[in-house]
């Protein structure tokens, strides 16, 4: 019987430890529900939204930015396109659209406006990389700055990706990317024959010829034509752009010359071929004696186009076709 009892004693403490490894067991497992229900809540409660702009820089945001500036008109049309409300723009010459009136003005990206800046006092500026030299001036503000490029068709559809995730304009960003590539597709699908172009930008008495690099680079190239300055070498500060090397364009005489400017088209026009007459073969190119040196449209090429780059490329397409 003593043995009995033993064994029963036994049992029973077996039984009574097996039954508090259970109650650990399930409290453990509530915990660990616990723990990942409370994970999951957080989340879907995370507001926080993080972007990378084009220079690689990251961004982190606690919840989708409420006011934006910007410096640049192409980032104020993708913007705009994009449905989002816009607290400072650059400053134009003359009177704006009306559907811009509303609008600050805050400076353009060679002389941006500091004091109207700080009256808008955006979440965040929209800029170029070489405002970055003011960036910290700006986070004292409490305004973070991010940053662009327009230097080719896939840069604009990038930074309109980009606008679409840093506003939560995702599927909108979406529709006028697909809407752009479809354009590009069809504009290109019947390019113009190979013409030899020649693209200068500048003002008065300061030129400088754009790379392939550049956006105007980009769009001939998509539209069909030949840059004969593909292998001049860039300037250190404008990678995009290279010296004016009369010799060399002399050499390989252009049948199209594009000026690209902000100014007065044509007195930048008479400017150059001033400065051009300077050497006597200048008025052998294939381009002037064909009367082929045009002016194109500053909306279009003298700054970023943004959602209007289909049209820039329709103009470069229309004036490679016209080639005498």
């Amino acid at each position: 019987m003593k043995r009995l009892a033993g064994v029963f004693s036994v049992l029973m403490l077996l039984f009574v430890l097996s039954a508090c490894g259970a109650e650990e067991e399930k409290a453990e497992d509530k915990t660990d529900a616990s723990a990942v229900k409370a994970e999951e809540m957080e989340k879907t409660t995370d507001t926080s939204i993080e972007v990378t702009d084009m220079t690689g820089q990251t961004v982190t945001f606690d919840e989708t930015p409420k006011s934006v500036a910007t410096l640049s008109s192409g980032d104020l049309d993708m913007l705009l396109a994009l449905g989002i409300e816009v607290d400072g723009r650059p400053t134009v010459q003359g009177p704006p659209n009306k559907d811009l009136e509303g609008i600050a003005e805050i400076g353009n990206p060679h002389q941006p406006n500091f004091e109207k800046i700080a009256e808008v006092h955006p979440e965040v500026l929209i800029a170029a990389p070489s405002f970055k030299q003011h960036e910290a001036n700006m986070e004292r503000q409490g305004t973070k700055t991010v940053y662009t490029a327009a230097n080719s068709v896939e840069d604009i559809q990038h930074t309109i990706g980009l606008f679409g995730q840093l506003f939560d304009k995702e599927k909108e960003a979406k529709t006028i990317q697909n809407t752009i590539a479809e354009q590009i597709e069809k504009s290109t699908a019947d390019k113009a024959d190979a013409v030899k172009t020649l693209l200068v930008y500048g003002a008065p008495g300061t030129y400088m010829v754009a790379l392939p690099n550049s956006l105007s680079g980009n769009l001939l190239e998509l539209a069909g034509g030949e840059n004969i300055a593909s292998d001049f070498p860039n300037e250190e500060k404008y990678p995009q752009y290279a010296s004016l090397s009369v010799e060399k364009i002399i050499e390989r005489n252009p049948e199209m010359v594009m000026l690209i400017t902000h100014g007065e088209p044509e007195a930048v026009k008479a400017a150059f071929e001033s400065e051009m007459l300077k050497n006597p073969a200048w008025k052998n190119l294939d381009a002037v004696k064909a009367g082929n040196v045009i002016v194109l449209p500053s909306h279009l090429f003298g700054t970023n186009p943004g959602t209007k780059v289909v049209e820039a490329l329709d103009v470069m397409k229309e004036s490679l076709g016209q080639v005498k």
